[in-house]
This record gives structure tokens, sequence and C-alpha cells, in this order.
């Protein structure tokens, strides 16, 4: 068990003058700044990136942020774990604290895939055009077709996933897209593969964020507002049993399970949740598998309001994916540090009242139809 004493995010977004260590040195500053402490007290620093070596032949990008924010021999963990890049790192920085190896960690996510002279999907990286550009969104668009054939969710519920996720990346200023959505205008927007539409999809971004993880709520002046407790933390891996349940994710329940138990509570007791919603069935599909609602309820429960603000278990309200933007290795960081916010009181116009338990929950790549990684957490305060 560890605390998280700081947190900050980039703007998530194109930014083509931004380079990663840029964006990484931006968040340690600010991550430092929000715990109010000096950078001699981290002892331990874990930093994720999915694609820096593929697009631009940056290795060990740990070491080129701190030695430019002047962070000096302190041991530097480098991790890639797919979309799960982030809340791994966040992992590990856990265990270090929980291990004894360190006191104060510093966690950065940091991804810069905005490529306007590579062209990103057309570059010639084979590997990131069947990643980004063919397999996820045919992938997600059979679960949907199969959730819709078994489950009767329709083409509006889906959409209500999108619409709810851009009214909350509305009142989020670090968000991508905070321009409006109605089912209509949803439905009507260009097809990327059946039924999914453009704003059913993720896109990708620049952007960072970074955590400081303490082994005590307070180190040196910080601690300001509500102390956040990372009270559980699990990391797994997909059955890759053939032929895959499309229309569920066992991985989920398996990992959220083990969370629950870990941490002693269960679906009943989260007060706001942010979760993988690359697509918008991806949300369905996720809230189903933590137990928000029972199996091929998803659809409906989204279309009732009862995820949106106001409702009785809020989700993705710093826009997700969808709106808020997915930089793969700074979306969980960024999930965490919108939990954060949630649990201090601080997320001013898209604040969950009271929220005192918040869940983490992302995933990552795909193995014979199930996921290679996928992570839950459970922040208290």
């Amino acid at each position: 068990m560890s605390y998280i004493i700081g947190a900050a995010q980039t703007a998530f977004g194109r930014f083509p003058e931004s380079g990663l260590v840029d964006m990484g040195v931006e968040v340690l500053r600010a991550a430092l700044a929000d715990a109010g402490i000096d950078k001699h007290a981290i002892d331990g620093v874990v930093v994720a990136n999915a694609f820096g070596a593929m697009l631009f032949g940056e290795t060990t990008i740990g070491q080129s942020i701190t030695h430019r924010a002047g962070l000096r021999q302190v041991p530097v963990f480098n991790v890639e774990n797919a979309c799960t890049s982030g809340s791994s790192a966040v992992h590990v920085g856990d265990m270090a604290i929980a291990a004894g190896q360190c006191d104060v960690v510093l966690v950065i996510g940091v991804e810069k895939m905005c490529v306007p002279q590579m062209g990103l999907i057309n570059s010639g990286f084979q590997d990131l055009d069947t990643m980004l550009g063919l397999v996820a969104p045919a992938s997600f668009a059979l679960r949907a077709k199969r959730h819709m054939h078994e489950f009767g969710t329709t083409d509006r519920q889906l959409a209500a996933v999108a619409v709810k996720n851009r009214k909350h990346a509305a009142l989020n200023p670090l968000a991508m897209f905070r321009k409006t959505e109605s089912i209509e205008s949803v439905l009507a927007a260009s097809m990327i593969v059946d039924p999914l539409t453009r704003p059913q999809c993720s896109p990708v971004a620049d952007g960072a964020a970074a955590l400081i993880l303490s082994r005590g709520p307070k180190v040196g002046n910080s601690g300001r507002g509500r102390h956040v407790r990372l009270a559980a933390s699990t990391l797994g891996s997909g059955s890759h049993e053939r032929p895959p349940a499309l229309s569920t994710w066992a991985t989920d329940r398996d990992v959220a399970a083990k969370t629950y138990e870990r941490a002693g509570i269960g679906p009943e007791d989260i007060d706001v949740l942010e979760c993988h919603d690359a697509f918008s069935i991806a949300e369905i599909l996720h809230i189903e598998a933590l137990g928000l609602c029972p199996i091929g309820e998803g659809g409906r429960l989204t279309e009732s309001g009862e995820t949106a603000l106001g409702g009785r278990i809020p989700v993705n309200v710093s826009g997700g994916l969808l709106s808020r933007g997915h930089p793969i290795a700074a979306t969980a960081v960024a999930q965490f540090v919108e939990l954060t916010r949630q649990l201090r009181g601080e997320a001013g116009a898209r604040q969950v009242p009271g929220a005192s338990v918040g869940l983490a929950h992302c995933m990552g790549g795909d193995i014979a139809g199930d996921t290679k990684s996928c992570t839950v957490a459970v922040l208290t305060a």
C-alpha cells in the first residue's frame, strides 16, 4: 500500500513542437510542485512509454527525462506494456515501496503519437499499422456485433457512451475533444468498422501524466487536501484460450475480483470509475465485467444515465479515452490523476460529490482474442 502525494497531467492533443522528454520534464516538475516536495526526496523513478523506440529511436526515455530535470543517481525503470504501460508503471512503483526498496517513487507515463511528417498509420511501421489501423477497430466491432446479437444492445446505446464521455470532456480543460455530441451526430459520423463510427473510437494523442507515490501520506510539505491511498493494485494477463468469448471479458472479471478482495470492497462501494474505453463497446464490456451491472446490461445502464455525472456510478468523468485522448503510455497514469483529483475534491465542474472510493481500469494488447495485460486499482480517501 502506498499514498499518492502528487499528481499532474499535460493537456492531451496534437502538439508537434513538444517532444517526449519535454513533456516528461513538464509533468515531473508539476507533480513535485503538487506534492510540495523537492526532487531530492525521490528515491525511485518508473517511466512508461510504448512507441518512442519505434517512432523516434528513443530508448531508456526515463533516464533522458531525469537527466534533463537534474534528478541524478536515482534508479530508473522503463516500462512498456501496451495500453497498460502507465498503470503497470504505477504497479511497479507500488511494489517498490511495498518491498522496502523505495520510500518516494515518481511515476511518469509519456507518449507522442501525432507525427504528421511520418504519416503515422502509413509511416512504414507495419506493427503500428496493424495495431492501430486494422486489428483493434475490427476486433472491437466484432465484440459489439456479438453483444448486440446476444443481449439486444442497440446502436443508440453504443452511441450513448460517446455522447456521455464528450459531455464529461467538455468540463475537462485538459481533454482533447471538448465539443459535445448528440446520439444523432454520433450515428451519422463516418463509419470506421460497422457499427463503430468515428466518435466511438479513441483518438491517438500526445501527452504525459505523473504521480508521486509515498510510503506515508506526508513527505516534507506534501499532503495537501485529503490523503489518497492506493489501496490495491493488480496486474494480470489473459487466458488466451480459443475460441475467445467475444461478448464478455473473463480477464476483467478475474483481475477485478482479486483487486476487490485485496482492497476489502465490492463494486457497490465505488463512487467514481475510470475505465479503458478505447471504443464505445469497450466501456460497456468493462463496466459489466467490473460488476457495475449484470452481463449484457451495460448498454442499458449507460443509456439510462446511471454512468453519467449525477448518476449512480459516474464512469470516465475525465472524458475517457474517447474524448480526453489516448496517448498510450500516459493514458492509465492520467486515470490515476483524475481519480486523485476527484478524491481530493479538486475536480471542479466535473466533481463527483463526496467521492471517497475510485477505481482505475486499463487493458492492453491482444493475443488470440484475449488481452495481453489488464490492470485494476482501487484508490481511497
